[in-house]
């Protein structure tokens, strides 16, 4: 394992900028797994990661030095970082110090929509984006796909709100919503909460795509023309709408019921 003390370390400088600059992230193709979870699902259902990188601390824990133990076996780069130095790239407070360097996958959406999928029109909030995407591979989706504008899947925040389900998805960005709407073989359902129809009156029981947009602005009204159905979920309560991610999970969940039932 190769010990870096330094600040001026050029490949610290490198670490620290994936880290902090989103720019930078999508300049290098990498992003940073930060916490033993992520890299134990990175682990399992992708493989081994380019780098690992711990903190001095850590090294004593058995979990994080079995990790190392099998990267090291692997040939994969392992770092140990003092405890200032690794604290001070890592968003996790009180984790234990484990850290893997990733490549970015760079996925193209389906050239046609055969099967279920979640469209995403301009989510903003990071913590809304990583629920959906676990609500979304729990329910069996396997494709997810972004506009332009949608907060960067890959960022911190949305790994540590996804759980480890960015591995089990493809997940396409900046893609243009309409030419997948237009080419889609399977009914686009929009949430809006106009519409008349509700959620438990459609059948969910085939291949579906949902449509979410923008936490405050809802679906762009050009692509909401274009769904097959705006549809709504009714609520009891003076409140106006559901978070988004809260939206995604019902109609994901009243997707699973139908198909399971009986």
């Amino acid at each position: 394992m190769k010990a870096i003390t330094s600040r001026d370390n050029p490949l610290y400088k490198e670490l620290k900028q994936l880290a902090t600059s989103s720019q930078a992230r999508r300049k290098a193709g990498r992003s940073l797994l930060d916490g033993v979870h992520l890299c134990e699902a990175y682990l399992d259902q992708v493989g081994k990661p380019p780098f690992c990188v711990v903190s001095e601390h850590s090294t004593a824990n058995p979990e994080v030095a079995a990790i190392v133990h099998d990267c090291e076996v692997a040939r994969v780069t392992c770092i140990a970082l003092p405890e200032a130095l690794y604290q001070a790239i890592s968003q996790v407070e009180h984790g234990i110090g484990l850290m893997f360097v990733v490549d970015t996958p760079h996925i193209h959406p389906p050239a046609v929509l055969t099967e279920s999928a979640v469209l995403l029109d301009g989510l903003q909030d990071p913590g809304n984006l990583g629920s959906i995407l676990r609500s979304a591979a729990a329910a069996g989706v396997r494709h997810v796909l972004c506009s332009k504008g949608t907060v960067f899947s890959w960022s911190p925040k949305v790994l540590r709100a996804g759980m480890g389900a960015h591995f089990s998805l493809t997940i396409a960005e900046n893609v243009d919503l309409a030419t997948v709407i237009r080419s889609s073989r399977v009914p686009v359902l929009a949430t809006s909460s106009h519409a008349t129809r509700r959620i438990y009156d459609m059948d969910l029981t085939k291949p579906t795509a949902w449509m979410f947009g923008h936490e405050g602005q809802g679906v762009s009204e050009e692509l909401l023309s274009m769904a097959t159905e705006s549809v709504s979920i009714p609520h009891l309560g003076p409140v106006e709408s559901l978070n988004v991610a809260a939206s995604a999970a019902v109609c994901l969940f009243e997707q699973v019921r139908q198909r399971t039932i009986g």
